[in-house]
């Protein structure tokens, strides 16, 4: 399909659907005003759904790459009213699969022999079938059975072509819209664009999958299954073959004995886990792509699948989020305010007392209740409602957080309703925190940047010296001589207080833990007031640095 047909296609979808209804018509220019009042799609009656309906049905009628914009769209609760993203997180990828002999062709010409070769076993009908990819199982010859994941064919020109059309929407909207500056609504699509991209390379998902097997190896929280790379290529995967209950199959679990509330439980540690400790979490937890084994039915273990999308925190993003965390689980709504002004979020010109008025608004009616009497969904729609009145701007770099922790909620509503989220989070964000910014981080801090320290240092007369020589030999003018020089000992000077402060530093550290057993659990406790001080003093020293 050309481009051009494409792009009838989707203006046929528009006018069935009645789209237009959507846009901010009084916002538009004149002409394009025009063009929408006297469009065809007028002449179509309105179906008689909702608007959140008409939205998911057009979508769907678009084919996988709209569908899987759409349950992303779905999380963006800043972007569309709570009635059309409900409707959204309905979408399915309800993709017919493309013929085995196809399958296979993809398989033979990546991996560079028949099948017949590769596998003891080769299961000409797919397990599977979604937009990006299809399953098929399988028989390694040494016995171990598997899955052999196949990239459609022609699925890249489809998304080049969607994307382009894509990004078009989105520029009208973004110079059109009055909300769009705010909303970002080009970002949102060039964070699509990489996702879907990311899922395009099973080669990346694979390596995501070998990374996440390493954070949680010999966990009991969740199994990851391992992956073969020798048959494994960008448009072929194979992975260990996994037996688990559909964690949406909550009657088979309970039949099984598997205890519901330690699930729950560990599905909430395993998402603040990926989140603060590892940095890298598993982005697409929606039920289809999470099992559970139920071998040990008191002590029941996730099984995760479909490592396409991951995501990462930067060092500041996590410790601003653990904050503002920290500071709702314990209601201090000014910190919140605070946090995000100072954060850049809300414009420096906000008024603390008024902004903290209206979080404690949204936040207070959800605490204090188990997690069945809380929409998450619902919160986040008041709480974007409140940062549109104070134009905060949309932060696309937490877009796949938000998302899973959407489907951290489901997952959790959906095994255990009286689960309190926040009871199970807050003791672990404390935690993480205290290790972060605590004596032990400060030591942790000390220890990764001394190497560097104790590498470069000794090394400075001998530059020196090297660069004499040079000035000598090269013959410049006095006067980038002594700029030279001048540059020369101002390093070495640099370098003589790094090591000064270093050294102080850990002389205080030292002294700090005095009379204490750092190798126990109690030495927090047992570390007094004075000894914080110390902590702090060497903590300012490590920052300085060099300076």
């Amino acid at each position: 399909m050309t481009r051009l047909q494409r792009l009838f296609r989707i203006a046929w979808v528009f006018c069935r659907y009645r789209l237009d209804t959507f846009l901010p018509l009084s916002e538009l220019p004149a002409p394009l005003k025009v063009f929408f009042l006297l469009a065809p799609w007028h002449l179509f009656p309105q179906p008689k759904l909702s608007r959140g309906d008409r939205l998911r049905l057009a979508l769907e009628e678009l084919g996988p790459v709209f569908v899987k914009f759409g349950q992303i769209l779905s999380t963006r609760r800043d972007l569309l009213p709570d009635d059309m993203a409900e409707s959204l997180k309905t979408l399915q990828d309800r993709v017919p699969p493309f013929p085995s002999d196809v399958a296979r062709g993809i398989i033979e010409t990546s991996l560079g022999a028949p099948v017949a070769d590769l596998f003891a076993e080769f299961s000409p009908d797919p397990m599977a079938s979604a937009s990006v990819a299809q399953v098929h199982a399988a028989t390694l010859r040494n016995g171990q059975k598997v899955v052999v994941k196949v990239l459609r064919p022609g699925i890249e020109k489809v998304i080049r072509q969607d994307l382009a059309l894509m990004y078009l929407m989105a520029g009208l909207l973004e110079k059109y819209w009055s909300e769009g500056k705010r909303l970002h609504p080009v970002e949102v699509v060039e964070d699509y664009d990489s996702t879907i991209h990311d899922e395009l390379d099973l080669q990346r998902e694979a390596a995501n999958a070998s990374q996440l097997r390493r954070n949680f190896e010999n966990s009991s929280l969740i199994y990851i299954p391992f992956i073969d790379w020798d048959y494994t290529r960008k448009t072929v995967l194979v992975m260990e073959r996994i037996h688990g209950i559909p964690i949406a199959d909550t009657v088979a679990l309970k039949a099984a004995g598997a205890d519901m509330k330690v699930l729950a439980e560990k599905g909430v540690e395993i998402f603040f886990t990926q989140v603060f400790r590892d940095s890298f979490f598993h982005a697409d937890m929606h039920p289809g792509n999470i099992f559970v084994d139920v071998s040990n039915p008191s002590d029941p273990r996730y099984i995760a699948i479909d490592f396409g999308i991951v995501g990462t925190l930067a060092p500041d993003d996590q410790s601003y989020l653990a904050r503002n965390l920290l500071a709702f689980f314990r209601r201090d709504y000014r910190q919140v305010a605070q946090l995000h002004i100072q954060s850049g979020w809300v414009p420096p010109d906000t008024r603390v007392n008024e902004f903290e008025a209206a979080i404690r608004t949204v936040c207070e009616p959800i605490f204090e209740k188990p997690l069945k009497d809380i929409s998450f969904g619902h919160f986040l729609l008041r709480l974007f409602q409140t940062a549109r009145r104070f134009n905060m701007e949309v932060q696309p770099q937490l877009v796949l957080l938000q998302k899973t922790l959407l489907n951290v909620e489901g997952l959790g509503r959906q095994l255990y309703p009286e689960l309190d989220l926040w009871s199970t989070a807050q003791p672990f964000l404390e935690t993480w925190m205290r290790k972060r910014i605590g004596p032990s981080g400060l030591i942790k801090s000390l220890q990764s940047h001394l190497p560097a320290w104790l590498e470069q240092s000794p090394e400075m007369p001998q530059l020196v010296h090297d660069a004499l020589l040079q000035l000598r030999h090269s013959g410049p003018t006095e006067q980038q001589n002594r700029a030279t020089l001048e540059l020369l000992r101002e390093q070495q000077k640099r370098t003589e207080r790094r090591w000064r402060r270093t050294a102080v530093a850990a002389i205080l550290v030292a002294g700090a833990l005095l009379g204490t057993q750092p190798e126990s659990r109690q030495w927090v406790d047992e570390l007094p007031a004075w000894g914080w001080a110390l902590f702090a003093i060497a903590g300012g020293l490590v920052l300085r640095g060099g300076r």
